[in-house]
């Protein structure tokens, strides 16, 4: 186990691989890392370099053939896929490039919508939901439907989703892909100001300006780190 009391994320030599057509492929290969609390990192690389690959195994979507991951102290390479789920509810808020909104409910039954999982009573899911769409400045447009918002409220949405478990970390992954520039830099400022208020974020994303907003940067390329640099 870690002996830094402040590393969250921990991956010593993990590979994963995948057998297609009787050809091993390597998707991430002894790749070793860790992420300290209140990091704001980038994971950078082209398509194909094994970034999308490591998010799915951070955010416990996906296990590693080989190696260790350690979250938040304990070991979580061997569990079961119910007990990741477990762990992906509790630990892990995620944000995806599409949003992925339920249509037919509100952005307040949209954020409320994990909490349902871990058995929050009604009031309090209405409690919580309303105070984080407060937090990402979009208190009055609670009642309206996906259908409803621009594609920075619904990624606002989306947001507010990921944090209302209070998550021990927030996994982007291109989270500005379907927006404009302006748009994109007032998502931005949202994560800068969530990681000033302590959130650990880690963003995966191929757009070098993206990825300089961060405070770290690591590199990809055939599923392998090349480079792990720190921007502040």
């Amino acid at each position: 186990m870690s002996s830094d009391p402040h590393v969250l994320i921990r991956l010593v030599d993990v590979s994963k691989h995948y057998v297609m057509g009787g050809e091993t492929l390597h998707a991430l290969d002894q790749v070793s890392l860790d992420i300290r609390q209140n990091e704001y990192a980038a994971i950078i690389g082209a398509s194909g370099s094994g970034k999308s690959t490591m998010m799915n195994i951070i955010g416990c979507l996906d296990t590693a053939s080989n190696g260790v991951y350690e979250l938040d102290k304990k070991n979580v390479s061997g569990l079961t896929p119910n007990e990741l789920a477990g762990i992906r509810n509790k630990k892990i808020g995620f944000i995806f490039q599409t949003f992925n909104l339920l249509p037919r409910l509100t952005a307040l039954q949209n954020v409320m919508q994990p909490l349902i999982y871990q058995r929050v009573s009604l009031s309090e899911r209405r409690e919580r939901a309303t105070q984080v769409l407060d937090k990402v400045g979009l208190s009055s447009r609670m009642g309206h439907l996906p259908s409803e918002l621009s594609g920075g409220q619904r990624q606002r949405v989306a947001i507010a989703r990921a944090l209302v478990t209070n998550p021990s970390i927030l996994l982007a992954d291109e989270p500005t892909g379907n927006l404009d520039s302006s748009t994109t830099a007032d998502i931005l400022d949202l994560f800068d100001a969530l990681h000033h208020e302590g959130q650990t974020i880690v963003m995966v994303t191929h757009e070098p300006d993206i990825a300089d907003r961060c405070h770290r940067q690591i590199r990809l390329f055939d599923g392998k780190i090349i480079s792990d640099e720190r921007n502040r």
